[in-house]
């Protein structure tokens, strides 16, 4: 049976990994290990050992704590919408597409968006 914090670990190794453009395939190498055993953390079907957590979160380029982050049971509506929007994958595609944008003509991107937003 699933442990609902696999889940959630396993679910932030996902959005993480596609939101900087690795593969299961990339991660597994750069880990040392099989990708099928990434697909298996990503379901939470398999637990992550404190040691290989370890070793993704330097290859993803997180803390540690990214993983956990929004499992206190608190988490805000914020958070929630959050949450919501990272399980839709036209929105990943989205934000992955906006950090690729050179960090000048992005934030002029976002102050047009705030503006459009503001409108509607």
């Amino acid at each position: 049976m699933k442990h609902p914090v696999d889940i959630h670990v396993g679910k932030r190794i996902r959005h993480r990994r596609w939101m900087i453009g690795v593969t299961q395939q990339q991660l597994a190498e750069k880990v040392g290990i099989k990708f099928q055993q990434i697909q298996k953390y990503e379901t939470g079907m398999n637990r992550v050992s404190a040691s290989r957590l370890w070793d993704i979160s330097e290859v993803l380029g997180v803390p540690i704590g990214f993983f956990f982050e929004g499992l206190d049971g608190k988490a805000d509506k914020a958070a929630d919408i959050g949450a919501d929007i990272l399980a839709d994958k036209e929105a990943l595609q989205l934000v992955r597409s906006y950090y690729a944008i050179p960090e000048a003509q992005r934030r002029r991107l976002f102050d047009l968006a705030r503006v459009l937003s503001d409108v509607a």
